[in-house]
């Protein structure tokens, strides 16, 4: 069937389509409510996160070193922590504290064992906090809050708070978007993610007794050898 050649305002109209596809970044379309030349939209690209598998054993996040490992400035000395970890525990720190120096406010070898005197010793302080652990079974374990520990009513916090364990490498669990139980403390008790009844670590009124569990929050694994323990020392540390 022999082909009909186009008359002057065909051709124009092809070529200003083809003009617009080349030029155009996203290309064009015909709009279904007015049927004319309109520019497409451009895709969206939605990048998602490789899930860790719930309660697999390291599940934890663990950072690669960095070239030149960083070093805090510790103002008091640690009975808890050695130097390597400290070294281990500072790349997983919000950037926004990177640099500060570490200064103790609390620990029970110099100021006793009271969760009162605890909340207490950061009465007047805002700044993020380090909060860690040695149990009886000489195991190394605690929680960074992205605030100040103190006396709440509800649970407060944001999703920089996460909690960590040296068992006996450093293993850390993030936020994981499932609720927002980051923290909350009274008289008696501490607590510090939550989920389905459990928490991921709790701490009793007199800073002797505590446990931990696998919470919604963090999606942990249990920070100490046992899901109760006994505190042999605890220091928490204002990053400021």
């Amino acid at each position: 069937m022999a082909r009909r050649a186009m008359a002057g305002p065909e051709r124009e109209v092809l070529l200003f389509v083809l003009g617009s596809l080349i030029s155009s970044p996203h290309g064009v379309g015909i709009s279904p409510q007015t049927g004319c030349l309109e520019e497409a939209q451009p895709l969206q690209c939605v990048e998602t996160a490789e899930q860790e598998e719930p309660g697999r054993a390291g599940a934890g996040v663990t950072a690669s070193p960095p070239e030149e490992p960083y070093q805090p400035v510790l103002n008091g000395e640690s009975n808890v922590l050695r130097a390597g970890q400290v070294q281990q525990l500072a790349p997983h720190l919000p950037p926004r504290v990177t640099g500060y120096p570490w200064n103790l406010l609390y620990c029970t070898a110099r100021d006793g064992f009271s969760l009162k005197s605890m909340y207490r010793s950061m009465n007047k302080l805002s700044s993020p906090v380090l909060l860690v652990i040695r149990d009886t079974d000489g195991q190394t374990f605690g929680a960074f809050s992205s605030t100040a520990i103190r006396l709440s009513s509800c649970f407060y916090g944001t999703g920089e708070t996460f909690l960590f364990s040296f068992s006996p490498e450093l293993k850390v669990f993030k936020w994981t978007g499932s609720n927002t139980f980051f923290m909350k403390g009274d008289a008696d008790l501490l607590v510090i993610g939550g989920g389905s009844g459990k928490f991921g670590l709790w701490l009793d009124g007199d800073l002797y007794h505590g446990g931990s569990h696998q919470c919604e929050t963090f999606d942990n694994e249990i920070l100490s050898p046992q899901e109760q323990f006994f505190i042999r020392d605890l220091e928490v540390w204002a990053l400021t």
